[in-house]
């Protein structure tokens, strides 16, 4: 857990701060303790980075992103990069093994029931730059599973012309996020997946 605190402290909020900044709306909104499952949108690897950097460094061993095993695991380097240094939880996209026996959510339960934040791309992949895709509904079944958990809608902005998909040269654009206040889950999936989606189509 060291790794993680001095890798955001020593690197990742100072480059955030001298090469992007960030403007923050809505911090109260943010959740001070876990469980919580934070559900942003999804265009550039900076995304995870710039939600995480708003945290206190005392509590940044519970954030926990949620990524493709198959790309973030690939390779030692990046799986040291991922496991060690920002702590995701690799989901297989690939659903449910071919066991039968582990549900492809019981990581991210797990998580939850030891008090810890998620964050959820429901997008999936990074998307075109400005452009969203529909959501799906994951984070939802995750909410129905553990309804006294808030749901938090981050709306992430800058990113995607700050490190577009595809790009290595980060360009100093200002990343805008905006946390919505709370949700909790009401009694359809697919229902509380459209709600969660419209905020992220709505000023606030």
């Amino acid at each position: 857990m060291w790794m993680k605190r001095l890798f955001f402290m020593l690197i990742v909020r100072p480059l955030l701060l001298l090469v992007s900044g960030i403007r923050a709306d809505g911090l109260r909104n943010l959740p001070k303790d876990g469980p919580a499952i934070l559900v942003a949108n999804h265009n550039s690897h900076l995304d995870t980075l710039a939600i995480m950097s708003l945290f206190p460094v005392s509590l940044l061993p519970k954030i926990r992103p949620v990524a493709a095993r198959d790309y973030f695991f690939g390779s030692p380097l990046r799986r040291f990069v991922s496991e060690k240094l920002i702590g995701i939880i690799p989901l297989d996209r690939r659903g449910i093994q071919k066991s039968g026996k582990t549900h492809p959510l019981q990581p991210m339960l797990d998580a939850l029931d030891r008090g810890e934040i998620l964050i959820i791309f429901p997008e999936g992949s990074r998307g075109e730059p400005g452009k969203m895709k529909p959501f799906k509904s994951g984070f939802a079944h995750l909410a129905k599973m553990r309804p006294d958990v808030p749901v938090v809608p981050v709306k992430i902005g800058g990113t995607d012309r700050s490190l577009p998909k595809e790009e290595a040269l980060w360009v100093p654009f200002i990343l805008d996020i905006d946390i919505a206040t709370p949700y909790h889950y009401g009694n359809d999936i697919r229902d509380f997946t459209q709600i969660i989606e419209r905020c992220f189509h709505a000023d606030r």
